[in-house]
């Protein structure tokens, strides 16, 4: 190990040497002649249908679903023993505790049964084993990446950095959920993907969640719930209260009602809503990164949890936070949430809320800036604009920051992840729309203190589909949702024609010089 970690040392010694000897020819003139290009570096990520998912299965109609119990209920103790052995036997080296996991689905459904009296574990498992499916999440794309520095930085070779990539992963009916991978990138900038583990897991919900009231009710006035329904139901609670309190809070007020009440009907409705939509999930702590995934489960994301930009937030205290804004779709509509956790192990789903809260692609900045929270946006789906906040859950007023100026961005630009910090000021990640809706990543530079001031703009793109990157589930597409420095280098994960995910980089002097001219 030890001579391991000399010959990293001796390899980074070595690439500082060659990286000063390169930046003593870089000139103004040098970086004028030719237009700035990050460079491909591998590796790349494809798609892997192997990894499934265990996830609920109904039958399209009850009747079904009771015609299947009175099969099973039909077979004899032998009969259930031998099935349940071929079911094991099949699946029980793809996932973790298969057996435990057809139990917990049998009471789930245990409701469609008549009795549930002298039903053995083994008929439960059974039972369970019809109501449940693979699910393979990344079959169709692995995409829209995101990278951030891991939360432990130990026992790595000098000058190393390990770091945590979510990626949006797309299945069968083009459901998006948010899978990861971790890596290492060397002294030498050379990106190394830990291979995952085959099979995949989901959380367990949080069932004692909290909601602090004073938010809660700003959310639901927010969304228009603010009546004398609303007010007397918030009245029975506490000032941070949960998903049971609110619920039995719900059932009280409304039967103290004398007749039927579609208002009163239609606002429980909204406040359940609500309440659903700001959740927290964990994983064992015993998991690994690569097995965990968050697959949607609430009305606001039933299609999709999409293009997650992670950023590694420094709070007041000097402490990090994880946050993520992402794409939560229904199938018809889309809306900008807010993703929470300090570890990868515990998330807090979030609502954003206010009239700033519209379309895609808000990125939030990795601190404040006198002492505002701070987010790029695309409310108009053409420019980029700016905003700023009190509290990280309302975004009130934007103003436009960058405009489509080049032709291979007249559709539309947007931001690619949160920015990042460097001493010319915050550099960010774009993309354009262009000609033929080709994607390209472009880059510009905000000053420091006063992140609506322009400093720089690349007039050519950061990275162009290449031959090779063209073609895929929507052809001509190069896209991130987020980036990462290493020493002098800007590594960005990119996706490729929304498919697969690959790797490239820059060096940053090069880059802010380009920008500042």
């Amino acid at each position: 190990m030890v001579k391991e970690n000399e010959h990293f040392r001796d390899l980074g010694m070595l690439s500082n040497l060659e990286s000063l000897s390169e930046q003593k020819h870089l000139t103004k003139e040098s970086i004028m002649k030719k237009s700035i290009e990050a460079s491909r570096i591998g590796p790349t990520i494809t798609p892997d249908q192997s990894r499934v998912l265990l996830r609920p299965f109904y039958p399209i109609r009850q009747e079904i679903a009771q015609r299947i119990i009175d099969h099973v209920a039909a077979l004899t103790d032998k009969e259930i023993e031998t099935a349940l052995r071929h079911v094991l036997d099949e699946f029980d080296n793809r996932h973790e505790n298969v057996k435990l996991i057809l139990q917990n689905r049998f009471l789930q459904v245990q409701w469609i049964m008549n009795t549930v009296q002298n039903v053995s574990p083994q008929r439960q498992a059974l039972i369970g084993s019809y109501f449940l499916m693979e699910y393979s999440p990344e079959s169709a794309a692995l995409f829209n990446p995101s990278i951030v520095l891991h939360p432990d930085q130990s026992d790595l070779p000098e000058g190393s950095l390990r770091f945590i990539l979510s990626l949006r992963a797309t299945g069968e009916g083009h459901i998006s959920s948010i899978t990861f991978r971790t890596g290492v990138i060397s002294a030498q900038h050379r990106v190394t993907i830990i291979p995952p583990v085959p099979f995949v897991l989901e959380p367990e919900k949080v069932s004692s969640s909290s909601y602090e009231k004073a938010l809660f009710l700003q959310k639901l006035e927010e969304a228009g719930i603010h009546n004398h329904f609303c007010r007397r139901v918030m009245e029975h609670l506490h000032d941070v209260f949960n998903l049971s309190e609110l619920k039995e809070s719900l059932s009280l007020v409304r039967s103290a009602m004398e007749q039927i009440d579609f208002i009163a009907d239609q606002t429980v409705q909204g406040i359940m809503l609500l309440a659903e939509s700001n959740y927290e999930v964990r994983f064992y702590p015993e998991s690994r990164v690569s097995q965990r995934i968050l697959f949607p489960s609430t009305p606001s994301q039933r299609n999709g949890i999409e293009d997650a930009r992670f950023v590694r937030f420094q709070n007041d205290d000097g402490s990090f936070t994880y946050f993520a804004t992402y794409t939560a779709y229904d199938g018809s509509n889309t809306l900008s949430q807010l993703l929470e956790t300090d570890d990868f192990t515990h998330f807090k789903f979030s609502t954003l809320n206010g009239p700033a809260v519209q379309n895609k692609g808000m990125a939030l900045f990795p601190r404040k800036i006198e002492g505002k929270y701070v987010m790029l946006s695309r409310q108009d789906d053409e420019n980029i604009l700016i905003m700023h906040s009190d509290n990280v859950h309302f975004w009130q007023t934007p103003s436009i920051l960058i405009q489509p100026a080049q032709p291979w961005e007249f559709v539309k630009i947007g931001t690619c992840g949160s920015s990042v910090e460097t001493e010319a000021g915050w550099l960010v990640i774009s993309h354009g729309v262009g000609p033929m809706r080709k994607y390209c990543l472009g880059a510009f530079l905000l000053d420091l203190n006063d992140p609506t001031v322009v400093i720089g703009r690349l007039k050519e793109p950061l990275l162009v589909p290449n031959e090779s990157e063209r073609e895929g589930y929507v052809p001509n597409v190069v896209y991130t949702c987020g980036f990462i420095l290493h020493g002098r280098e800007l590594i960005i994960p990119y996706a490729m024609s929304d498919y697969a995910t690959s790797f490239a980089k820059i060096n940053l002097d090069e880059l802010l010089l380009a920008l500042k001219e």
